[in-house]
């Protein structure tokens, strides 16, 4: 006799027919199932995917992998299952799958792994005070690598009663344990010291909603530094509100900041692709070394373009491809473009992946550099074509903000 809305889940996640089945096994690893709705254009039932429908695609790993991380026992076991993240991204990649994909499925493990660690904790000296925890920069992207340190921060609910002093006192010491043993599951501590332990970095919404105000107003070189960091962020812990609240103010302030949107273009094109006037690689000074940075010679200029448009316009995805195929939609950028960038932006990505697997199976360490030497002539033409691509894009960018 009792309802089933009295037992059912409210609202259950759920996927259009047409998605990918990457995106139910996706959703499972994240949300601990086994089984996702499916629905056709109209919110319909229509059937249901289940994990054994996902062996024969070679998706179930990435479940079994997240359910193993988000079941752990204790912080030995969440250290002895890295290795077993860099093995299934040894198999995505053989198995031809598009690096958007793979840098989704280890930050969606990153993800869980850093979510098992807080509830470690919680269980072992939970603090009491109800909090979410935020990451920034690539990981706030779901960009993340293998080779990754923590970028990460706080933002408590303040008790009636407290302030945000002893608030903070209560969950400084807690954040600096799970910063120490994040480090010991392989994400790096911060050499800036932009982790939630900081005390600069442990707020209530109303310290953030302050601190984000006078960033975007001071417009400070270090300001400018730090947007590629703080403007890229996502809750991975805790309820979402607080954040979607405060981020929903600090885009609005962004977008009324004319001046501030152009100082970030023009932090943005310091970043410029490694290529010369003739279209020849042009290599870091180390040394004498032929050596170009992926990452911040490779990926930086259209992550960092991208997300200027993408303030500057009101869209609230943090991933760079999703700004991009938004700033599309909304006809900012043209389809053949924002398509060639798109490509070019993944295509690096691959690129830097295949040169981590390389040097994790060599027991070297993980750096973003990589010789074009190295390179078989069709990655290398590949590789200098993306460059042009990012140029073109700086171009616009320029244009834009009459740079």
């Amino acid at each position: 006799s009792t309802p089933i809305s009295q037992v059912m889940t409210p609202e259950p996640c759920r996927l259009l027919a047409t998605e990918d089945a990457f995106d139910a096994a996706m959703l499972m690893a994240e949300r601990h199932f086994a089984h996702v709705c499916v629905v056709d254009d109209n919110n319909r039932l229509i059937g249901v995917v289940s994990e054994r429908d996902l062996f024969s695609l070679q998706r179930v790993d990435l479940v079994h992998l997240a359910r193993t991380i988000s079941t752990a026992s204790q912080l030995s076991t969440l250290i002895s299952l890295r290795h077993d993240v860099s093995r299934l991204v040894d198999t995505m990649l053989a198995h031809g799958a598009d690096s958007g994909q793979v840098v989704k499925i280890i930050t969606t493990l990153n993800d869980v792994t850093v979510r098992r660690v807080l509830e470690l904790n919680l269980k072992q000296n939970d603090p009491g005070i109800p909090f979410t925890w935020l990451t920034f920069g690539s990981e706030g992207r779901q960009e993340q690598t293998l080779l990754t340190d923590q970028d990460n921060g706080i933002l408590f609910d303040t008790p009636d009663g407290m302030t945000e002093d002893q608030v903070r006192e209560k969950l400084l010491p807690f954040a600096r344990k799970v910063n120490d043993e994040l480090a010991q599951c392989g994400f790096t501590l911060c050499k800036g010291n932009i982790m939630a332990s900081n005390p600069k970095l442990c707020l209530s919404e109303a310290e953030w909603d302050d601190w984000f105000q006078r960033f975007i107003d001071a417009s400070t070189p270090q300001n400018l530094v730090y947007s590629s960091i703080f403007l890229d962020m996502r809750a991975v812990f805790g309820p979402d509100e607080p954040l979607r609240r405060l981020f929903s103010k600090v885009l609005a302030r962004i977008q009324k900041n004319a001046l501030f949107q152009k100082m970030l273009a023009g932090n943005a094109l310091q970043r410029k692709p490694p290529l010369t006037m003739f279209r020849t690689f042009r290599y870091l000074s180390d040394d004498n070394k032929k050596v170009l940075d992926l990452k911040r010679q490779g990926l930086a200029p259209f992550v960092e373009s991208i997300r200027v448009f993408a303030l500057a316009n009101g869209i609230k995805a943090a991933n760079t491809l999703e700004r991009l195929n938004e700033l599309a939609k909304k006809g900012i950028f043209d389809n053949k473009d924002a398509g060639a960038w798109k490509e070019s932006y993944s295509l690096i990505q691959a690129i830097r992946m295949r040169a981590h697997q390389d040097m994790l199976a060599n027991d070297e360490p993980l750096t973003n550099y990589i010789d074009p030497d190295d390179l078989n002539p069709l990655d290398r033409r590949i590789l200098r074509e993306s460059f042009r691509q990012a140029q073109r894009l700086q171009q616009k960018l320029e244009l834009a903000y009459q740079l």
